[in-house]
């Protein structure tokens, strides 16, 4: 499989890039600065210079020919709300719009566990313009006819992946950017994932159980 990851120099894309290649899988890193491109090489992958936050959705078209999945893993990373929403709303959008026009049917989305209409963020919260704009974002992915799957890890932290998870917790915890890159891989080639929203956190359960093989 053919595979654009958007945000491929994040902390989950730099722990994503090798585990697809090592899967076979031909991995374009998106990244948004010429600095960042040797390392997508590094990890096993095929730079790709893109910054989807000021590129026109025919822009990012023309980057996603050829690709049979894509995977968003960008995000402003806690900016202003005015780049938040350009980028976690705006580019996402658009990147979907692009997949669909380029034929890139499979697209997966790393949103977080609590992006649901009644998330309980206050409009004063300053975490407010990330859950709103994941929200729209996710909202905007279901309407499209891709095949999509989102996924909703909880709080990251850079604790080593463990292999194991919990799907549709009880209580929102923990989840390693470990075993979030690891769900990334194991979602992109299980058609049970397709049109859902997996929330999960650390847990017991081997993600290939959890997915099935």
């Amino acid at each position: 499989m053919k595979i654009a990851l958007i945000g491929a120099h994040g902390k989950v894309g730099r722990l994503l890039v090798p585990i697809l290649a090592d899967h076979g899988h031909d991995v374009s890193g998106v990244v948004r600065h010429e600095s960042q491109l040797p390392l997508v090489e590094e990890l096993g992958g095929t730079p790709l210079l893109l910054d989807v936050e000021h590129a026109s959705t025919e822009e990012i078209t023309e980057a996603l020919r050829g690709h049979d999945a894509v995977v968003w893993s960008a995000g402003a990373g806690g900016g202003s709300p005015e780049r938040t929403y350009a980028v976690d709303r705006d580019a996402a959008i658009r990147s979907m719009d692009a997949a669909t026009a380029a034929g890139a049917r499979r697209y997966v989305m790393v949103s977080w566990i609590g992006s649901v209409p009644d998330h309980g963020i206050a409009p004063d919260n300053s975490f407010f313009p990330y859950a709103d704009a994941k929200l729209a974002a996710d909202d905007h992915l279901r309407g499209t006819d891709l095949d999509w799957t989102i996924l909703g890890p909880g709080t990251l932290t850079n604790d080593d992946a463990t292999g194991k998870i919990s799907i549709d917790p009880d209580d929102a915890g923990n989840t390693s950017r470990g075993n979030v890159a690891l769900v990334v891989a194991q979602a992109l080639g299980s058609p049970s994932t397709v049109g859902r929203f997996v929330r999960f956190v650390d847990g017991e359960t081997p993600v290939l159980e959890a997915f099935g093989r």
